[in-house]
């Protein structure tokens, strides 16, 4: 009895923790900017994000470019790029919170939201990362490939759209779901 009352437990819990984690959102999660001060993404309810994991020494790193001209572009319109420097493909962030900043700023002219580095898979992933890869998306489930995966996130704080690091900000395709997240 108490054996079949502990596997109900867990199976209520596993459950109960499915069923949040779909119903979750990006507003659930506190992250620290590339200042170090902390920020509660519910900040953001009501604008459509663009979340992108960067990195400064990546073949796609001249993608800052676009994801700039984007953010100029749709800013007044309710987007916000929102870039998390991580250091997991080919270490191709090494760099310090402070560097990467500079770096952004001086090379690329970054004005968007910078975060502080994180982990976007493996056994220490952000658990903003982990939402992101495990929440149903028609595009692509799943760990991330490389630097400059794009996920873009509602008014609502869901996944809407999932774009691979091969995709350019400036993409059709890309424009064309976010101003129809806006639009929402």
């Amino acid at each position: 009895m108490k054996t079949h009352l502990t596997l109900l437990l867990i199976t209520a819990m596993l459950l109960g923790g499915a069923t949040l984690q779909a119903e979750g959102s990006v507003y659930e999660f506190k992250v620290k900017n590339i200042e170090g001060k902390d920020i509660d993404l519910s900040e953001y309810k009501g604008k459509v994000l663009l979340i992108v994991n960067v990195a400064s020494r990546c073949g796609a790193t001249k993608q800052y470019d676009p994801l700039q001209a984007l953010y100029k572009k749709y800013e007044d319109k309710g987007l916000v790029v929102l870039g998390f420097p991580a250091n997991n493909f080919g270490g191709q962030e090494p760099g310090s919170d402070e560097e990467i900043a500079e770096f952004c700023s001086s090379k690329y002219s970054v004005d968007f939201p910078m975060f502080s580095k994180v982990s976007v898979k493996g056994d220490d992933k952000a658990p903003l990362f982990t939402y992101l890869t495990d929440a149903a998306n028609p595009d692509k489930e799943g760990d991330i490939g490389w630097n400059f995966e794009k996920f873009l996130i509602g008014k609502d704080g869901k996944l809407v759209r999932r774009f691979a690091t091969k995709v350019d900000p400036a993409n059709e395709d890309l424009v064309a779901a976010i101003e129809t997240a806006i639009a929402e």
